[in-house]
């Protein structure tokens, strides 16, 4: 093992590197990568799974915020023009600079899993899927169905624009360190339509926001002041339910009951 690879994972940066090699067949199964695919990996680490996916793929851009891991994965690829390698954080990289239609994959670290999700989905337009280790609870959340206990905002938003799938779970014995929880593999795909329609997709967002906020007060009382009860029912939504009763379509017509309310309020106010 290289000096680079044996040092101890740091915790700023919540690594803990897959070693299995067999869970890494079943990723790269998963994601089933073509030879006209560009990819995009998500913290590479020691590149256990940049090595297979490299091969099959057009082209890999490998985003990586530990400086000594780029050094190592830019050494052992000097001679490789598929893979360019850029130095940052992916909660704040463009990903819009990077040319054509994307497939991102990733052993994301489990202390930035849910605001990275959250930013991959503002810059999905040119993402066709994505492909995730992450902590399990997160991907329980995620495919939550609505009534459940998992049921929250993460789960809400994701469905609406990715159709998502559990595919397998992963054990703690599988990284470097063990991590204390179990993993699981999941995959997005990027809806070309949302699931549900809305006439302000701002104010679902918000409105999605504002309940699970909220989630133990009544769809009436997390909506007092946006939508009254009349509003709510006109809607056909009981205002006495909690937010984790409502499907994605509930949610969407509350929030064309208030973009609706938003808008007269403001046309009353400024008739000219």
């Amino acid at each position: 093992m290289s000096e680079v690879a044996a040092r101890r994972p740091r915790k700023r940066f919540g690594q803990h590197f897959l070693r299995d090699c067999g869970v890494v067949a079943r990723i790269v199964a998963a994601i089933a990568p073509g030879a006209t695919d560009h990819l995009v990996e998500i913290g590479p680490g020691h590149g256990i799974l940049t090595a297979p996916l490299i091969t099959r793929a057009e082209c890999l851009d490998a985003i990586e915020i530990d400086r000594d891991l780029i050094a190592a994965l830019s050494a052992r690829y000097t001679d490789e023009p598929r893979l360019r390698v850029h130095t940052g954080d992916a909660l704040t990289f463009d990903f819009s600079q990077l040319v054509g239609r994307l497939r991102v994959v990733g052993n994301l670290p489990y202390n930035i899993s849910t605001p990275l999700l959250f930013h991959l989905l503002e810059q999905r337009a040119n993402i066709i899927d994505m492909h995730f280790m992450l902590q399990r609870e997160v991907v329980e959340r995620i495919t939550a169905a609505p009534g459940t206990r998992d049921w929250g905002r993460l789960g809400a938003m994701i469905q609406y624009h990715c159709e998502v799938d559990h595919l397998f779970d992963v054990g703690p014995d599988a990284f470097r360190p063990a991590p204390r929880v179990h993993s699981a593999v999941v995959r997005l795909r990027v809806r070309a339509r949302p699931a549900v329609a809305t006439i302000s997709e701002d104010h679902l967002r918000r409105l999605i926001a504002k309940l699970f906020t909220q989630r133990r007060k009544t769809v009436r009382n997390g909506l007092r002041g946006l939508v009254d009860s009349s509003g709510i029912r006109a809607a056909g939504v009981d205002p006495g339910l909690r937010p984790e009763r409502l499907s994605l379509a509930e949610f969407a017509r509350l929030a064309d009951c208030w973009a609706v309310a938003e808008n007269g309020a403001r046309d009353a106010a400024d008739p000219t």
